[in-house]
């Protein structure tokens, strides 16, 4: 389903264990309507949200898991580096696994990678693009 917001339109997939896949839609329709909807909106509109719904990461390798995983605890409105992150994880080497892993994230935003930046201050990267990342943190309330 698409979930139309101040950030476009946001497309969601279920799977029987939670939620599984947020992607960053230009060409579809938004016709969502519910609880995580309603988050989505609020988050785009600059509103904290803590997101309530069961996630669903087995599409990731246990490693990736335990990368999705740290990232939740990045508060709102702060960065981490991702060497902070490989730390979290006790695998304080596996700094570019930890980038590959945020990469592929298939909930961004409820699982907020764009959080995670590299330890001399810069972007990184971010799936959506560099420009959605600033613009995500700008709204979290994150100076760059």
């Amino acid at each position: 389903m698409t979930i139309g917001t101040k950030l476009g339109p946001l497309r969601v997939e279920f799977s029987r264990l939670g939620l599984c896949r947020v992607e960053f839609r230009r060409d579809d329709l938004p016709v969502a309507t519910g609880r995580l909807a309603q988050q989505l909106r609020a988050y785009a509109s600059g509103q904290p949200v803590h997101f309530a719904c069961r996630l669903d990461l087995s599409s990731g390798t246990p490693f990736q898991q335990k990368v999705w995983r740290a990232l939740q605890s990045i508060p709102r409105g702060e960065t981490r580096s991702y060497g902070w992150v490989a730390r979290q994880i006790g695998q304080s080497r596996a700094v570019r696994a930890v980038g590959a892993a945020c990469g592929a994230n298939p909930i961004p935003i409820v699982i907020p990678c764009h959080r995670v930046i590299a330890s001399d201050g810069s972007l990184g990267g971010f799936g959506g693009g560099l420009t959605l990342k600033r613009r995500l943190l700008k709204l979290e309330g994150v100076t760059l």
